[in-house]
Formats: C-alpha cells, structure tokens, sequence
C-alpha cells in the first residue's frame, strides 16, 4: 500500500472523515443526481452532493460510504480522434483523453484507499511485458444530454477498439502509478498527476491502467473515441468508480 509522504497524510485526512481507519505506518506497511450545465473551475462550483464526503473544498471527489462508490467531476476534453487515456487531471493531457477531471490522481488515489481498495502494481516492460495488476474498477460516467434528459453509460462504451471496431471489453485495475523523487529538492511526486490518471494505453505511471497490452506508440494506438457515444466536447460529467462486482 502505498502510504508515503504526502500520501499518507492524504490518508490522515481521509481518516478523520470517516471514512478509513488511521494509517497503518511505513513499517506495517439512493443513486445521487446527475450533474447540469458545463464544468466550472472546481474553487468555484458548488458542492453537488452534501450527502457525500467531499476530500477538499477545491477538488470534486466525493465518497460515497454507504454505496463505496467514488465520484469524480470532470468534463469531456476530447469527443473524437485517437487516444491513450481514458481520463486525466484538468491541464495535463486532454489532447489525448476524453474526460478531464476536476481533480488530482492523488486524491482520486486516497478516495479509492478510502473504499477498500488496496493498489496493486503498474505495468513493466524490462525484461519482458507485464501486465499492471491490482483489484478490477468499474467506472460509468454520469451527464445531463442535450435535452436536459439525466444519462449513464459504462465508461467501456465511450472506447472504440480501432482494430475491432468494437467497444472496449476490459476493466482497468488499480495498479497505483509510481513515485518520484526530484533530486534538487528531495521532494516526492505522485506520477500520475502528469496526466495518467486512467489509461487506455500501457504506462508505469498509470494509477488506473488496462491489463492488456497497449502501446503508447502514436503508429500504433489501439484505441479511439467512440464518436456519437460521447457528448460534445465541454459537457460537464462525473465518473463513479467502485469495485468491480
């Protein structure tokens, strides 16, 4: 598990609102609304669900305790073309995601420690490929059309396999990214915050990741936006995350 630096104090946090027991030590080592209008800066937006535990008055993750769901506001970034993730945090890499989140990976990390999840490890290639592990995550996305109409769908659905023509027929895994040291300052770095929140492509920095193999070669991306299943670019959603059942 990995508890280090920020991280554990993350978790700390986590513990006081309930929703984990304290933070072992480095040696122990009714369905809620959909949301409207388009995505606002996360200081500014109004908390959407007071009978969930919000992590941070600036971030949008929300708890669900009694469901152990994860709630994740956002909006869509990409509605067509090629990608190599699912979702990112807000200005990292929407050129090649189709949600991003009004949230850090960090804290979409602890929210998920906060409902049982435990990480398991990211994806290698030396001397061979290995695909990242850890426990299945469902995620189905949240959103208002056109007509105002409340909408869901299996985050899957919005994935087209570019080879298939199909849609996406895994689930990720919490594999839990990697951490970084910058040896100018020694300060440590959760990698995912660069943009690998939930991939479609293969990165060790992944906290979310497919268990398939995936290049993140541009020649050779396996995956696509599936057009006409994903609303235009700029619509507010929210992507729910829990155990897979």
């Amino acid at each position: 598990m990995m508890q280090r630096g920020w991280l554990s104090t993350m978790v700390a946090t986590v513990a006081v609102a309930g929703l984990l027991s304290p933070p072992r030590s480095a040696a122990d080592e009714g369905s809620t609304p959909a949301v409207t209008g388009t995505a606002s800066p996360p200081a500014a937006a109004a908390d959407r669900h007071p009978d969930l535990v919000r992590l941070s008055k600036t971030e949008e993750v929300w708890v669900d305790k009694r469901r152990k769901e994860v709630v994740v506001g956002g909006k869509i970034a990409l509605d067509r073309g090629v990608i190599e993730l699912f979702a990112c945090p807000a200005r990292t890499k929407e050129h090649e995601s189709i949600v991003a989140t009004n949230a850090s990976a960090k804290l979409v990390h602890a929210a998920l420690l906060a409902i049982g999840l435990e990480p398991g490890r990211p994806v290698g290639f030396q001397p061979e490929y290995r695909p990242a592990a850890g426990p299945p995550v469902a995620i189905r996305m949240r959103w208002r059309d056109a007509d105002g109409n409340a909408r869901e769908s299996p985050a899957q659905e919005w994935i087209r396999n570019t080879e298939t023509g199909a849609a996406l027929d895994a689930d990720w895994v919490f594999a839990g990214s990697q951490f970084w040291r910058d040896p100018a300052d020694g300060r440590e770095h959760y990698q995912a915050d660069g943009g690998d929140l939930v991939c479609v492509s293969n990165f060790p920095t992944a906290t979310l990741d497919l268990p398939i193999e995936s290049s993140q070669s541009n020649a050779a991306l396996l995956f696509e936006v599936f057009e006409d299943r994903v609303p235009p670019e700029g619509t507010a959603v929210e992507m729910i995350l829990s155990a897979k059942r």
